[in-house]
């Protein structure tokens, strides 16, 4: 029986050229696996804490070495000569040499590294493909890849506070015509942001990030891409959004506030909680859009009751900022009957096994899951794997350029071509559902 021989850790640059932390797990074989955690720009009020060393001298503050001396130390004596194949043990072992309920003691970056490292090596161990090794399916489906390609919020510097326009290629016949859609139109959109002069520099997520001057201007590009790259908007390829509310709303007035216009000056619009759903519904009216993400400020649950009343049987209606990939705020989302959708970000939550849960508890609930990116990546596909191995439905890790989202989606090509007819693209998002 294999046993856990070392954990090691170093630290290492995400696709922001900021410090992250890689982690090796090796067996008493001499198997070896490692995995990178993912950091991000807008993050939840409630995620787990992500460590960081505050050190001035060092990347700013930002380095990670505390995380890596975590790793290093007493969270690698507590797990030397355990069984990786126990995924569970493994993970609950760690929490228990944390002890905080937000991993703050060794940091959720520090434990979650081990997590997904572990995992690959029991995948290593049991010689099955990481997918398989999360979770045996009898047929798997793959994800619908949701495509970021205008960014704006805090991913860009541009006058657009919604954060994310997505597309979602619905109607292909499987993934990898779905993927080649989705560059067909990235690149179309390219050629027409050109032709108006616009600059074609792409943000922290590969998408382009032009000085447009309004959400509509954004969302009427996206439909002109569509259309001129050949494809039926709603019928063949639809929109998702992630305004990623929580970065501009103002608690003290309730209101939602276009920020980034504010603080250059310009004319900028100042929306109640009311508006702003009603400006949702206006959007979802006049374009092809079949899902929003974090529409409302994470701790607006009197906007996200309003929000999931008027469209929650309309549109898919995701908690991001929301849950924060964790069951307690999912339990309570699905009491309370707001949104029909979660986010799911392994580093939100610190651990695989606690990842799936919150998973399982969705699908029991019929919220659908989208698995994601951060906007901090790293070339780590662990999160392709998984969506895979849940059957989860959708995917969003970017836009198609960048070889840390690409990276993503060319291991679901892989995952594809190895699985054959055992696997199938199917949308799970219930108001546009694929069963090709």
């Amino acid at each position: 029986m294999e046993k856990i021989e070392k954990v090691h850790a170093i630290e290492i640059l995400d696709s922001r050229g900021n410090p992250t932390i890689r982690v090796f797990v090796q067996s008493t074989s001499g198997l070896t696996a490692y995995a990178s955690v993912p950091s991000g720009a807008s993050t939840g009020e409630y995620e787990a804490l992500e460590l960081r060393d505050h050190e001035p001298s060092r990347y700013f503050g930002k380095g990670v070495l505390k995380a890596v001396e975590n790793v290093n130390g007493p969270l690698q004596k507590a797990l030397i000569g355990k069984d990786p194949v126990h995924q569970e043990e493994i993970d609950k072992l760690m929490l228990s040499v944390d002890g905080t309920e937000n991993k703050s003691k060794m940091g959720a970056n520090a434990i979650l590294g081990i997590s997904l490292a572990n995992a690959k090596l029991k995948s290593l161990i049991e010689k099955k493909p990481l997918f398989a090794s999360i979770r045996e399916q009898k047929n798997y489906i793959l994800p619908m890849p949701m495509m970021n390609i205008i960014n704006g919020g805090a991913h860009a510097d541009n006058m657009l506070d919604f954060q994310e326009f997505m597309i979602r290629p619905v109607g292909a016949a499987n993934f990898q015509e779905a993927i080649r859609w989705g560059a067909e139109i990235f690149h179309t959109l390219k050629k027409l942001l050109q032709n108006k002069g616009y600059a074609t520099s792409v943000g922290d997520e590969g998408g382009f990030a032009p000085p447009l001057g309004s959400n509509e201007e954004a969302l009427e590009f996206i439909v002109k891409a569509i259309e001129n790259a050949g494809y039926k908007p709603f019928d063949q390829v639809t929109i998702a959004l992630d305004p990623a509310a929580s970065e501009f709303f103002e608690a003290q007035s309730k209101q939602y506030i276009e920020t980034k216009k504010q603080k250059k000056n310009k004319e900028f619009k100042s929306r109640s909680i009311e508006e702003m759903v009603s400006y949702y519904s206006s959007l979802c009216e006049e374009y092809p859009i079949d899902s929003i993400e974090d529409g409302l400020d994470q701790n607006d649950w009197q906007g996200w009751k309003l929000l999931t009343e008027k469209l929650g049987n309309e549109i898919q209606l995701v908690g991001d900022d929301l849950f924060v990939t964790n069951p307690k705020f999912l339990q309570k989302g699905i009491d309370q009957k707001i949104a029909n959708s979660i986010l799911i970000k392994v580093n939100q939550i610190g651990t695989l096994t606690e990842t799936l849960q919150t998973i399982d508890l969705a699908h029991q609930n019929n919220y659908t899951t989208v698995i994601s990116h951060r906007s901090g990546e790293t070339e780590d596909t662990f999160i392709a794997d998984l969506a895979v191995a849940v059957n989860a439905g959708q995917i969003k890790t970017g836009s198609l350029s960048r070889s840390d989202r690409i990276a993503k989606y060319n291991r679901i090509l892989e995952i594809e071509d190895m699985l054959g007819k055992k696997a199938t693209l199917q949308d799970s998002n219930p108001k546009t559902k694929n069963n090709a």
